[in-house]
């Protein structure tokens, strides 16, 4: 299922010999250990060797390895330095500050400093409310995580997390102009972390929380918002159910069912499923049947802890017991984030006609997406490599911007419902198919098109 693709791309500078056919049998050997090659470039060329840049993707660091291995058991072929582009892109990090104003004598300095920026401060003090309007509060979000649940590689701390805040904080810009900045902390404590972004709130119009492990998550988000006087939003949470929620509407209006009449499956009641769960219900589907690792989550069911409990309240009317297995027969949806190679077309086909199947895990859904098309009338994964791609990126910048711009001081299920809909109504009637039910991550009118959802959700609700 897998293809070779840009995460593990490498570089291979090598010594060929100057024949015609060097070319050919460097090819042909990447592609015999199943690369693909991006590019092929001659660095250097004289009567007796070439240097050659070979790039190409593989599926994984061993499998780069095993292609480099048989380029050097090619005759006559030296491999003299292999590369790996992603971690070039990471060298000295992907973000930056730079100054907004020119520093390039002494009146600006004064303007910019001191003595002149007293007279700001001063104003601030009288005012707080002008820190929104005369310092970087007004466009900065904090991407705040403990490194406690980062992109399925678990518990892994703030130090190897900050790479992937880095990468959040650039599509923050990139795609909503928003400033955001990584704050990993070097604690998994509640109490610590609720504490410590107490505290560096001022400086911030919003707060991400990011890959902070369940069932803490909930409760830091909580009280988070109970305490501060700017929006706090877990990406996890809340992004991942904004996305889900506008595709799973495109997808209903592809097979011709309403949300009304439909038993939607949702597998994973971490901190996604949760939040699926939650903001689905607002859309008064027929019926919700969550699933762990236990099983079926009923009323009836031993050990359920603050967040099950909420669940088993609130999903499953008629209160069904059994496995996942049992949970698909006549269901009309299934929404996987939870773990990979859970069931396949077999079970598919006990699903109502016309079902839709979500599988999200990453990197590995819960079902083969080929294996999920034989009965399924709508397929999405998490992986861009397949068509529907559930990507949180296509809420979160949009949000923000929105958030920012109301000056909102909270966030509400309306603001998120806003935000869905904003998502699904980008896919027009003439391009909605099966295989196009969300918009790409790099569609220019997704953002603003969320951003205002959003800043009228919140005008609205202020």
């Amino acid at each position: 299922m897998p293809v070779p693709g840009p995460g593990y791309s490498i570089t291979v500078r090598l010594e060929a010999p100057p024949s015609a056919s060097a070319a050919g049998d460097l090819t042909s050997a990447v592609g015999r250990a199943g690369g693909v090659i991006t590019a092929f470039d001659v660095v250097e060329s004289h009567t007796d060797r070439v240097i050659i840049d070979l790039t190409c993707n593989a599926l994984s660091a061993n499998h780069a390895k095993d292609i480099t291995d048989t380029l050097e058991l090619l005759p006559g072929i030296v491999v003299r330095k292999v590369s790996d582009r992603t971690f070039l892109v990471h060298l000295g990090g992907k973000i930056e500050i730079a100054s907004k104003v020119p520093l390039r004598n002494r009146d600006d300095l004064s303007r910019a400093y001191t003595p002149g920026v007293a007279r700001v401060c001063m104003a601030i003090a009288e005012n707080p409310d002008d820190a929104r309007r005369l310092t970087i509060k007004r466009n900065t979000v904090a991407v705040v995580t403990d490194g406690s649940a980062v992109l399925g590689l678990g518990n892994i701390g703030p130090a190897a997390a900050l790479p992937v805040m880095e990468g959040k904080a650039a599509l923050f810009k990139k795609f909503a102009g928003v400033d955001a900045w990584p704050v990993c902390l070097d604690t998994q404590d509640t109490e610590e972390i609720i504490r410590a972004v107490e505290l560096i709130a001022p400086v911030y119009g919003g707060i991400n929380l990011e890959d902070i492990a369940a069932p803490r998550c909930f409760e830091i988000e909580a009280r988070l918002r109970e305490k501060l006087d700017i929006p706090v939003f877990h990406d996890d949470q809340h992004g991942t159910a904004i996305v889900v929620v506008g595709a799973l509407r495109n997808a209903l209006r592809v097979v011709g069912k309403k949300i009304s009449d439909c038993k939607v499956v949702v597998c994973g009641v971490g901190a996604a499923g949760s939040a699926i769960i939650r903001l689905l219900l607002k859309q008064e589907p027929g019926d919700v049947v969550a699933v762990d690792v236990d099983g079926i989550v009923h009323r009836d069911r031993p050990g359920l802890d603050d967040n099950l409990k909420s669940i088993a309240a609130t999903t499953n009317k008629d209160n069904v017991s059994g496995r996942l297995h049992d949970a698909l027969v006549g269901a009309d949806v299934f929404i996987g984030v939870s773990a990979p190679n859970l069931f396949g077309a077999e079970q598919v086909a006990t699903m109502n006609s016309d079902a839709i199947v979500f599988a999200l895990a990453n990197p590995d859904p819960e079902i083969d997406p080929m294996e999920a098309q034989k009965h399924a009338a709508v397929v999405a994964t998490g992986r861009s490599d397949f068509p529907n791609q559930i990507n949180n990126v296509l809420a979160f910048p949009g949000v923000f911007r929105g958030l920012l711009d109301a000056h909102a001081r909270t966030i509400t299920d309306a603001m998120l419902i806003a935000a869905a809909n904003a998502i699904a109504d980008v896919v027009d009637g003439e391009r909605l198919n099966a295989s196009f039910i969300v918009p790409s991550v790099f569609d220019s009118s997704v953002a603003p098109a969320v951003a205002e959802a959003v800043r009228k959700a919140a005008t609205e609700s202020a």
